[in-house]
């Protein structure tokens, strides 16, 4: 019998399932309570709760066998009564006309209840922390194509601007060459333009000096 099962059982003398639930809880909580302050609850011809403190000492771990510190603490303790002893060996019978029948507990009542609330939490939470995870695995697949697409361009980019460093160095390279070229033939082109400023100048000379002759002639006749 668990919890909800005694509330069931209890719940057509309580005048209903609410007004059982709020009566094994009060109870309940009651005989905690008192046992946790260290007083001791004792329900006659039932049974007796009370603190009982152990103190430190050692023990031996049923796996292994290694012998281990225990420290001090405290249990509660459970004494059942005579009364309650004697039903349980047969040697009473139990008394007629307050016989609580045993009812299974229905779906959506307290602890059948809980617990499938509980269970349906976890698989909410399970399928949550899935989709999370899944979420988070996408994203970091879509970081790593970001971050190789921008790896790809940078490659690209710097192959180009290298291609074009290239191409720069040879026009230059060329320009050079061209520039070597010529400059031999400029100077060619030099002395040969000197003689040919010296061959035409020179016929103008003679020529003036023919000039200048006839007129010294000239005044010489006069």
């Amino acid at each position: 019998m668990n919890k909800a099962q005694l509330v069931e059982a209890i719940a057509d003398k309580l005048g209903g399932r609410q007004q059982a639930a709020d009566a094994v809880d009060a109870v309940l909580d009651a005989m905690v309570r008192a046992v946790v302050a260290g007083d001791r609850v004792s329900v006659t011809g039932f049974g007796s709760f009370e603190k009982v403190d152990r103190p430190a000492r050692y023990a031996r771990n049923p796996q292994t066998g290694e012998r281990v510190r225990v420290k001090k603490t405290s249990v509660p303790r459970f004494r059942a009564g005579q009364g309650f002893k004697d039903l349980v060996a047969g040697t009473k019978k139990l008394p007629k006309g307050g016989e609580v029948s045993v009812k299974k507990a229905p779906k959506g009542s307290l602890s059948g209840g809980a617990s499938a609330t509980v269970k349906k939490a976890a698989a909410k939470k399970a399928t949550t922390a899935k989709k999370a995870a899944a979420k988070t695995a996408v994203a970091k697949k879509t970081t790593a194509k970001k971050v190789v697409a921008k790896k790809v361009v940078a490659k690209t980019a710097a192959k180009k601007t290298t291609a074009t460093a290239k191409k720069a160095t040879a026009t230059a390279k060329k320009a050079a060459t061209t520039a070597k070229k010529t400059t031999p033939t400029a100077k060619k082109t030099a002395p040969a333009a000197k003689k040919a400023t010296a061959k035409t100048t020179a016929p103008a000379k003679k020529t003036t000096a023919r000039k200048t002759t006839a007129k010294k002639t000239t005044a010489r006749k006069k």
